[in-house]
């Protein structure tokens, strides 16, 4: 058999069924761990810096699952194994984060629950490459949307919900209020049953199948390439003018985060120009650099897309408790009222996602993949702009239409345009690699937010969603450089 088989839609809906798990996990990260950061004493100011463990761990982690995930087979198969590890792990944090009595230790269990979420998450992108052909990749990736929705939606709402039933929504002294510790607590078991139905329930092609299957050929050439020592030369030192700079204008030291990122890469590409490995970290930093030319210019629109994202996650529920709800204090009524609504807002992105999940085919047939990517774009941009203008917070339920589309489109129609350009062989490091890209605009949202609110915005958080919109209006302009085959 020279082409895979087609999967039926029960086939396709038991492989992406663990996504609705992983995000059930990452929404309550995403919604309610910048809420636990405030109500153990965090500041404003400390929110964007306590964050950072997560994108570095991504940054760290997604590569180094990919690479070996491709080279591994077991019993379970080639990514099952990696979906379970991970499930376990963040299981264990989501139960053991709401009843963290310091500060540093939700910070290290965010770190925990980051990194296991990652190696769970980053082998399911690779697997529909694996499992479907060509064809029907895009359905596979936007069921993987509608499982996101579906299971954020309930996540984000979940402290909203258990407040209607009774449970405490007020946070006692040194603690979590119960309605974000039960979130959590179920959070941790629909994680672990979701991942667990499709590690049981679906079966992987054999590594020679795959080559079989694989009309993209594996580029066997040196993975040190040409130009390697001028383009080490160069980021190492755009990294330490970075830290003049940052030292010179007394900034703030989040910064030396970056500056630090530009010089270990800059090494990192020197130490490949002169090495003889042919070792892991000198294969995955070939393929950072025999990168598809897809994935270069479609890493511009993922730039933008998530620091946009990232801006939202962060500073939401500070924006939306201090202008629509009147106050900062995370042990006032009010501000935990607001909290809850910020959950209900993200419950709606994520819904309104998974109806985007089921209207994006259909946009992608009518219009085709970049125009379909650049309005869903769009209208998360004007989503997030909206929040300037509009005081009654049920009314932001509408930005979150906008939103909810941004988000949909930026889980699936990337992927649907990298993958056929991507061999088999190598489907987990290059998505690995591709997460590069979600990764990076998160640390330079967490290291430039807070100071570019403080110098321009007299350190007003709703300017950080106003940045986010006009982040993704230009992640837009950069869908139309991405060239795909119609």
């Amino acid at each position: 058999m020279k082409a895979k088989p087609e999967l039926s839609f029960w086939q396709i809906w038991n492989m992406c069924f663990g996504f609705l798990g992983i995000q059930f996990g990452f929404a309550l990260q995403t919604a309610d761990v910048s809420r636990i950061f405030q109500t153990l004493g965090a500041s404003l100011e400390q929110i964007p810096v306590l964050w950072i463990a997560a994108p570095i761990t991504g940054l760290i982690v997604q590569p180094i699952v990919g690479h070996l995930s491709d080279r591994t087979w077991t019993r379970l198969g080639r990514r099952r194994p990696y979906f379970l590890i991970g499930a376990v792990l963040a299981s264990l944090s989501l139960l053991w984060m709401p009843n963290a009595s310091e500060l540093w230790i939700a910070a290290a269990l965010l770190w925990l629950m980051d990194a296991s979420i990652n190696v769970s998450m980053e082998p399911f992108r690779a697997f529909v490459g694996d499992q479907l052909p060509v064809r029907q990749r895009p359905l596979g990736y936007s069921m993987q949307s509608f499982f996101i929705g579906i299971g954020a939606v309930v996540a984000s709402a979940m402290p909203w919900l258990l407040a209607r039933f009774g449970f405490s929504n007020i946070a006692p002294d040194g603690g979590i209020p119960d309605t974000v510790k039960y979130s959590f607590y179920a959070g941790g078991a629909v994680l672990l049953g979701a991942v667990l139905w499709t590690v049981l329930s679906t079966r992987e092609y054999a590594p020679e199948q795959l080559r079989a299957f694989d009309p993209v050929p594996v580029d066997e050439q040196d993975p040190r390439g040409a130009g390697g020592t001028r383009s080490g030369i160069a980021w190492a030192l755009a990294g330490v003018a970075g830290a003049v700079l940052i030292g010179h204008y007394h900034l703030q030291q989040e910064l030396y985060l970056l500056a630090g990122g530009l010089l270990v890469y800059g090494v990192s590409l020197l130490w490949l120009a002169r090495t003889r490995s042919r070792g892991m970290l000198a294969q995955v930093l070939g393929d950072v650099r025999a990168m598809p030319d897809a994935m270069r210019r479609l890493a511009w629109v993922q730039l933008f897309s998530w620091f946009a994202l990232f801006a939202m996650w962060i500073y939401a529920t500070a924006a939306v408790t201090q202008v629509h709800f009147g106050s900062s204090d995370p042990r006032s009524a009010a501000y935990n009222d607001g909290a809850n609504w910020v959950g209900v807002l993200f419950a709606a992105y994520n819904g309104f996602a998974a109806l985007a999940a089921l209207v994006i085919p259909l946009m992608v047939r009518r219009w085709g993949l970049r125009a379909s990517h650049l309005i869903n774009l769009w209208l998360g941009g004007a989503g997030l702009l909206s929040f300037l203008l509009i005081r009654d917070p049920h009314w932001l339920l509408l930005s979150m239409l906008g939103v909810g589309f941004a988000w949909a489109s930026i889980l699936s129609l990337p992927y649907a345009m990298l993958s056929d350009s991507v061999p088999s062989a190598k489907m987990g490091v290059y998505m690995g690699i591709f997460n590069f890209f979600i990764v990076i605009p998160q640390l330079v949202a967490a290291s430039v937010l807070g100071q570019l609110l403080k110098l321009f915005f007299h350190g007003q958080p709703m300017w950080a969603l106003a940045l986010g919109g006009a982040s993704l209006l230009v992640a837009g302009l950069c869908t139309l450089r991405v060239r795909i085959a119609l």
